[in-house]
Formats: structure tokens, C-alpha cells, sequence
């Protein structure tokens, strides 16, 4: 189908420590289950209600799973953008379906924005912090020349 689109982007908590693994062909995957919620008054009896969605994520992106590895806990708030996708799996007999956010290797993204850190001082050792915490790409600037220029740099790069 031409034109069609599958973007999720979520910003959330992360609802226990990410799991981070080895397939068989030597990639690394992370995996982590993010929470979003929202919340209303309840019209008839003006209580404050709330419904919390949970979201798996899985990551192939070896950048981010670096980042993810030294800086996302339990608790941390992330904006996460993938797409949807649903595997099939088999577990005691049974059939089961499983849908996740996923973040392919070339294709998703992660920003830190806040939440627990790993460092006491509220800032990672990369020099990241809050919003400007971009997992895979951001703008270097070259301030030797009289014209400063961006570049795109990955992830630990400068």
C-alpha cells in the first residue's frame, strides 16, 4: 500500500531496568516496558481519575543501545519514536502475539528527558543532560571558523 505510515512516538517511564542481551548472531537487543498515563476528572463524581498504558520496547540500534545501557533505569522519562510491529510466538503449546515498539537499526529514535540518573549530579558522563540527551544524532558546531557550521555527529562523537 503506497503512502501508508507506521510511527508511534511516546514519551513515558521506564517501568523496570532495561534488559540488554545477545541474539545468536552476535547483535545486541535491548528491551524495556514504558509506561504513559493520562489523567481527567470523573464528571459525574469529580474525582480524579487515571489510566496507565503499558508499551514494550525493542531496540536494535547498537548507538542506542549503548545509551540505553549506561543511562536508562527504572524511572527514567524517555520520548521514544518507532513503529509498531507484532511477532508470533509459542509458549507452552499455545499460540501468542506480541506487539512492540520497535527501533530498528537505522530507523527510531531516543532522547533522554529526565527522571533517575545513573550519576548523582543529575548529568550523564557524556556530557548530555534533560532534552539535549539525543541517542543517536545531534548537531556539532565548529567554532574555529568564523562561520560556525553543523555537523551531524553520532552518539559519543564530538
Amino acid at each position: 500500500m503506497a503512502g501508508s505510515v507506521n510511527k508511534v512516538i511516546l514519551i513515558g517511564n521506564v517501568g523496570k531496568d532495561p534488559e540488554i542481551r545477545a541474539l545468536n548472531n552476535g547483535d545486541r537487543v535491548a528491551n524495556l516496558s514504558l509506561a504513559t498515563s493520562e489523567s481527567w476528572r470523573d464528571k459525574a463524581t469529580g474525582d480524579k481519575k487515571e489510566k496507565t498504558e503499558w508499551h514494550r520496547v525493542t531496540i536494535f540500534n547498537d548507538h542506542i543501545i549503548k545509551t540505553v545501557e549506561n543511562h536508562v533505569k527504572k524511572g527514567t522519562t524517555l520520548y521514544i519514536e518507532g513503529a509498531l510491529q507484532t511477532r508470533k510466538y509459542e509458549q507452552n503449546g499455545v499460540e501468542k502475539y506480541a506487539t512492540e515498539i520497535h527501533i530498528g537499526k537505522f530507523k527510531g529514535d531516543l532522547t533522554l528527558l529526565g527522571g533517575k540518573t545513573t550519576g548523582g549530579g543529575g548529568e550523564s558522563n557524556d556530557g548530555f543532560s534533560g532534552a539535549a540527551g539525543k541517542a543517536d544524532a545531534r548537531a556539532v558546531y565548529d567554532m574555529s571558523d568564523d562561520i560556525p557550521f553543523a555537523r551531524l555527529a553520532m552518539h559519543g562523537e564530538a
